[in-house]
């Protein structure tokens, strides 16, 4: 049985918004096994413009890889660490070290 070539145009559409989806995926799960990073996937995994990245690594502001003078690299747990520095603490943790804090200078007993 000999298959019918793709005529309608909305059917190839279609397909090849299905492809650039799987595609996009692919290359998605591949980052997110990766240790090292390039720049433009260090750029989607902390979610900034590459001209803010820039900005980022030339000030030092950010952890990152630069051998022999060439391409930028960054280590995905860096980048994890660096985005989670700076922990904002919930009302009831700053309630209880402001506790802590009378009770080891003796001001409440």
């Amino acid at each position: 049985m000999e298959q019918s070539p793709i005529t309608d145009r909305t059917e190839l559409s279609t397909i090849t918004q299905q492809l650039t989806l799987l595609n996009q995926k692919f290359d998605d799960h591949y980052s997110s096994a990766k240790e090292v990073l390039n720049f433009k996937e260090a750029c989607i995994h902390i979610d900034v413009s590459s001209s803010h990245m820039y900005k980022l690594t030339s000030k030092k502001k950010i952890p990152h890889y630069c051998p022999q003078g060439g391409r930028l690299y960054f280590k995905r747990s860096e980048l994890d660490e660096w985005l989670l520095r700076n922990r904002i603490g919930t009302q009831d943790e700053i309630e209880k070290q402001a506790a802590n804090y009378l009770i080891q200078k003796g001001k409440v007993r």
